[in-house]
C-alpha cells in the first residue's frame, strides 16, 4: 500500500465532504438505533436477551449482533440491512438461471438500473414477510408474552408497517453514502453497528476476567489477545495478497519507431470476494428463524434448536454457504474470457500460455485455485467465535470471526478508497502546476505589445 499523507484529508475539499457526508449518514443511522417501534416493550426484550447466553449461541443474540443491537431496542431499524442483502442474492442468482434477467446485465447503465429497482422491491416484499413473522413470533421465541404488547390486527399492520419503512430507509441511506459518501455503504451499516457493540463486549470480557464467577481468567484473556491479534494479522495478510500474472506487451510501432517491450503484470486477489460471502451467508442463516414462525411455536422452537448458532447444522450449512458464495461472487466479478480478450486488445500476453482461449483457461485455473484458498480462510476466520467459545467459558466472543472480518474487510476498502481520492487530488494539482508555466507563457505571447 503506497504511503498516503493523511494530513492531506482537510485540504481535499471533494473528498473532505464525502467524510463529513459519510460521518452524518453513519450518525443518523445510530440515532435510529435509539427509536422504538410502537406497541412494542422494549424492556422486557432487553431483559431476556440479558438473561441468555450473550456469545455467538441463540439465534436472537445473532440478529441483534448483525443489527447493530436494533433488536435488543426494539428499534425501527430492527431487521436492520438484512432484507436487502438477500433480496440482493436472490437477484444474483436469478441472474445466473433467468435468461432475461441475464439479458439485463449486459445492457450496461440501463439494465443496471432496472436491477436495482427490481432490489428494492424485492427488499420491501422481504421486509413485510420478516416484520410480519417477528411481530406474530416475537413473543412465542422469546417465551415473554410481553414483548408485541398488543396482538391485534392492527397492532401487528403497525409494526410491520414501522419495520417496512426503516428497513427501507436504511436502504436509501446505503445508497446515498455510496453515491455521495467513501465506501461501500450497506458494508459500513453492517460495520457501524458491530462497532457499536464492541465497547460493551470489551467491558464484560474484561469483567468477566477478573472475577471469581466465571472460569475465564487473566491467563485466557491473554490467551484471547493474542488469538485476536492473530486473526487481525490474518486478516490484513490475506486481504492483501495478490497472485501476480506476469504480462508481457509486444513491441510496437509509434511515429516511425519502435516502442520497446514492456513487462507487467495482472493483480488477482486471494479474496476477491471480500466480505460479501460472510455477510451473505450470515443474513441466509438468520432467514429461517425469522420466518419460522408462520408455522406455530413448535416448529419455530424446532428450527431454532437445529438452526442455532453454534449448532453443529448451523455450523455444516453456514461454512458451505461461504464457500459457495465465495464461488459465485468470484464467478459474477470476474470473467477469464473478458480478462483474455483485453490482453489480446492491447498486445498482450502471458509468457508461455497462447492468446485468446488458452489464456482464458489458464486465469480460470489460477481462479479456480486462489478461491479455493480464500474461501477456505474466510470459513476458518467465520467459525473461529465458535471454537474460541468452546474453549473458553463465560465470555462475549462478539467481536471475533465475522464481525472481525467485516470490521477490517470493510475498513481496508474504505482506506482504499481515500487513498484513491488522494491520489487523484495530487494529480491534478500536479498537471495544474504543470500546466500554469504554460498557460502563463501563451498569455505573455497573447498580450499586446506597447
Amino acid at each position: 500500500m503506497a504511503h498516503i499523507d493523511y494530513k492531506r484529508i482537510p485540504k481535499v475539499p471533494e473528498l473532505r465532504k464525502r467524510l463529513i457526508f459519510t460521518v452524518a449518514m453513519l450518525a443518523v443511522y445510530r440515532v435510529g438505533v435509539y427509536i422504538s417501534i410502537p406497541g412494542m416493550n422494549r424492556d422486557a426484550m432487553k431483559a431476556y436477551l440479558g438473561s441468555q447466553d450473550t456469545g455467538v449461541g441463540g439465534f436472537l443474540n445473532m440478529f441483534n449482533f448483525l443489527a447493530g443491537g436494533a433488536l435488543e431496542q426494539l428499534s425501527i431499524f430492527a431487521l436492520g440491512i438484512m432484507p436487502y442483502i438477500t433480496a440482493s442474492i436472490i437477484l444474483q442468482v436469478a441472474g445466473v438461471l433467468v435468461p432475461s434477467l441475464e439479458r439485463l446485465k449486459k445492457e450496461g447503465d440501463a439494465g443496471r438500473k432496472r436491477i436495482n429497482q427490481l432490489t428494492r422491491y424485492g427488499t420491501l416484499l422481504l421486509a413485510v414477510v420478516q416484520g410480519t413473522a417477528l411481530a406474530r413470533g416475537l413473543n412465542a421465541l422469546t417465551g415473554q408474552q410481553n414483548v408485541v404488547t398488543s396482538t391485534s390486527a392492527g397492532s401487528i399492520a403497525l409494526i410491520v408497517l414501522t419495520l417496512t419503512a426503516g428497513t427501507a430507509f436504511l436502504m436509501w441511506l446505503g445508497e446515498e453514502i455510496t453515491a455521495k459518501g467513501v465506501g461501500n455503504g450497506i458494508s459500513l451499516l453492517i460495520m457501524a453497528g458491530i462497532v457499536a457493540g464492541l465497547p460493551s463486549a470489551i467491558h464484560d470480557t474484561l469483567r468477566n476476567a477478573f472475577s471469581d464467577a466465571t472460569a475465564f481468567g487473566p491467563v485466557d484473556l491473554l490467551i484471547l489477545i493474542v488469538v485476536m491479534a492473530g486473526i487481525v494479522a490474518a486478516i490484513v495478510y490475506v486481504e492483501r495478497a495478490q497472485r501476480r500474472l506476469p504480462v508481457q506487451y509486444a513491441r510496437r510501432a509509434v511515429g516511425g519507431g519502435m516502442v520497446t517491450s514492456q513487462n507487467s503484470h495482472l493483480p488477482l486477489k486471494v479474496n476477491t470476494s471480500g466480505v460479501i460471502p460472510p455477510i451473505f451467508a450470515s443474513s441466509l442463516m438468520m432467514f429461517p428463524g425469522m420466518v419460522s414462525g408462520y408455522f406455530g411455536p413448535e416448529f419455530q422452537a424446532s428450527v431454532q434448536g437445529y438452526l442455532a448458532p453454534g449448532q453443529w447444522m448451523y455450523l455444516v450449512i453456514y461454512s458451505g454457504l461461504i464457500i459457495f458464495f465465495a464461488f459465485f461472487y468470484t464467478d459474477i466479478m470476474f470473467n477469464p474470457v473478458d480478462m483474455s480478450d483485453n490482453l489480446k486488445k492491447w498486445g498482450g500476453f502471458i509468457p508461455g500460455v497462447r492468446p485468446g482461449e488458452p489464456t482464458a483457461k489458464y486465469i480460470g485455473w489460477v481462479l479456480k485455485r486462489i478461491t479455493t484458498g480464500g474461501s477456505l480462510y474466510l470459513t476458518v476466520v467465520c467459525l473461529v467465535p465458535y471454537w474460541v467459545t468452546d474453549a473458553f467459558q463465560g465470555i462475549n466472543f462478539y467481536f471475533g470471526g465475522t464481525g472481525l472480518l467485516i470490521i477490517v474487510g470493510v475498513s481496508l476498502d474504505l482506506v482504499t478508497q481515500i487513498q484513491s481520492h488522494l491520489i487523484s487530488a495530487n494529480y491534478d494539482q500536479f498537471s495544474l502546476d504543470n500546466e500554469r508555466p504554460r498557460l502563463q507563457a501563451r498569455l505573455d505571447e497573447a498580450e499586446p505589445q506597447t
